[in-house]
C-alpha cells in the first residue's frame, strides 16, 4: 500500500525553526511530484512548496519564499521542509502529498504534522 508518514512537526516560539520530513513508501518515489500544503480549521488546505520530479522545478507560496526550503532524497524516499523565521501564521497541521500522471490520475497524502508557533 501506498504510505507518506510526515514527521518533525511540534511546537516553537517565533523565530525558530523546524525540520519536517516525509517518507514515502508503496510507490515509485523519484516518478512522483512531491510537495507540502498546510492546512489550519475551518479553512482549506494550501499549498506551501512543491518540488517535481523529474526535473526538480521547486515553487514555494509567496508567504513562505525566502523562509522555508524544499528538499528531496530519491534514494531514501523522503522529502523535507526546512522551516526558518516561523511566526504564528504557519502555524497549521502540514501535509505531504505525491502525485505523477498528466491529470494527477495518482495523488496520494500523508495524515498530517501538527506544527505550532507561539508568539
Amino acid at each position: 500500500q501506498v504510505r507518506l508518514v510526515e514527521s518533525g512537526g511540534g511546537r516553537v516560539q517565533a523565530g525558530g525553526s523546524l525540520r519536517l520530513s516525509c517518507v514515502g513508501s508503496g510507490f515509485t518515489f523519484s516518478r512522483y511530484t512531491m510537495s507540502w500544503y498546510r492546512q489550519v480549521p475551518g479553512k482549506e488546505r494550501e499549498l506551501v512548496a512543491a518540488i517535481t520530479w523529474p526535473g526538480g522545478k521547486i515553487n514555494y507560496d509567496e508567504s513562505v519564499k525566502d523562509r522555508f526550503t524544499i528538499s528531496r532524497d530519491n534514494a531514501k524516499n523522503t522529502m523535507s521542509l526546512q522551516m526558518n523565521s516561523l511566526k504564528p501564521e504557519d502555524t497549521a497541521v502540514y501535509y505531504c502529498n505525491a502525485r505523477q500522471g498528466p491529470m494527477n490520475e495518482y495523488n496520494y497524502w500523508g495524515q498530517g504534522t501538527q506544527v505550532t508557533v507561539s508568539s
